[in-house]
């Protein structure tokens, strides 16, 4: 029986021990707490010693994670910071839903073929003759060929089939493509790109397609164009001014940059009939129609860009519809329709178009019961500087005043009547 008391406890001695080195490997900030639920063991002496659990738990320091000491920052994009207002995905599908109906989308181009007639008058571009006597005496086209041309954001190529035929102005010189080399044709829409490539036009002229990814990054090496031409584009345009940049770097020095866009009050009637039938069925007004850049901003965007010899001009094309049905149908088979992202989803209220009718034929209706709609048309010309690029003079060294010279003609006009 001896042996097994001894060896009872030795054991009591082991546990013991073990016990009495994990509470005394507790930190000395933690106060041993005794308990009065613990276990009771007893020493080789006869005393009773009593241990507390917490020397089971470990310090608070230990149990939570650790606290991240990394500070976080906001990393802005290299450039500008841009400002998304309309949505580039809602855009290619309008043009693509476009372009599927053919013969639909051909008879709605009547808008585009005029602008890009239009645009063609300014590739002959006009320069003022003065005499050794400092006299003004006539206007003169600049004999001028561009043998690389871009034509960025082509729609349907309207801008190349309208340089395959005569300018109104002298129909006896030819086609005006007798200036044009080859012509690249650049857009985001594949289906609107090619829709009129079996077309005879695409015979007359040297034109190539090229699908873009995206409107707004232009994959051209610098210097690469004798002139960029674009025609109802730039208008859906989110970063405008770093486009235009990209503009002038793929031009080659004293090189042109004519384009023409949408902008100002375009479809002001439209947009204020929206406004107040929306304003009186729904108590509220939402977004029906694009946002568009003034003519005002035109011109600094150009410049700051890194154009020079710049030219902005405003010109209205007015077009009469049957009703404001037609005006939207016409628009959405354009694919010209609301691409705002902020836009309200789904179609306009019944209610709503109809009070729209009778506010436009009231406010704007013509006499006949037509409804006119006005295109405003901002047209733009930059050259990329060059150090043989003419100059303009000092303020105050001019030699001849534009303003006598306009009265002049003036008054004499008034003399022959």
């Amino acid at each position: 029986m001896e042996p097994n008391a001894d060896w009872c406890s030795s054991s009591r001695v082991l546990t013991y021990c073990f016990l009495r080195l994990l509470t005394l490997a507790r930190p000395s900030s933690t106060p041993a707490i005794s308990n009065p639920v613990a276990p009771s063991i007893p020493d080789p002496a006869g005393t009773m010693a009593t241990f507390s659990v917490r020397a089971f738990i470990p310090p608070l320091r230990r149990r939570c994670l650790p606290l991240q000491a990394t500070r976080r920052y906001a990393v802005q994009a290299p450039g500008a910071p841009m400002m998304e207002i309309f949505s580039g995905q809602q855009k290619w599908l309008q043009k693509e839903r476009a372009a599927a109906d053919r013969e639909t989308s051909r008879s709605v181009d009547y808008l585009r073929d005029e602008v890009a007639s239009r645009l063609c008058e300014r590739v002959l571009v006009r320069q003022l003759v003065i005499n050794k006597e400092q006299q003004l005496t006539q206007a003169q086209d600049i004999n001028r060929h561009f043998p690389k041309v871009l034509d960025l954001g082509a729609n349907a190529c309207n801008l190349s089939r309208a340089l395959t035929l005569p300018s109104e102005d002298a129909p006896d010189k030819g086609p005006r493509s007798k200036r044009i080399g080859t012509i690249t044709a650049a857009d985001s829409s594949e289906a609107l790109l090619y829709r009129d490539a079996d077309l005879p036009f695409n015979k007359e002229i040297d034109i190539v397609r090229q699908v873009l990814s995206t409107s707004e990054l232009l994959p051209y090496e610098a210097n690469s164009f004798d002139a960029v031409l674009s025609s109802l584009s730039l208008h859906w345009i989110n970063d405008l001014p770093s486009v235009l940049a990209q503009v002038n770097n793929i031009l080659k020095p004293d090189c042109p940059f004519i384009g023409v866009m949408m902008g100002g009050d375009s479809l002001y009637e439209l947009r204020t009939s929206l406004q107040l039938a929306e304003l009186d069925r729904r108590g509220g007004v939402s977004t029906h129609t694009s946002p568009l850049a003034d003519v005002k901003d035109v011109g600094g965007l150009l410049q700051k860009a890194g154009f020079n010899l710049l030219t902005v001009d405003v010109d209205d094309i007015v077009v009469d519809y049957p009703d404001t049905f037609s005006l939207m149908k016409d628009l959405q088979a354009m694919g010209e329709s609301n691409a705002v992202l902020a836009r309200e989803k789904g179609p306009i209220q019944r209610d709503v178009l109809l009070a729209a009718e009778g506010i436009y034929k009231e406010l704007h209706g013509n006499e006949d019961g037509t409804l006119p709609a006005t295109f405003r048309l901002i047209y733009m010309i930059g050259w990329k500087p060059s150090p043989n690029q003419a100059k303009p003079l000092e303020r105050g060294t001019g030699m001849f005043s534009i303003k006598d010279h306009l009265e002049k003609n003036t008054k004499s006009g008034e003399g022959k009547e």
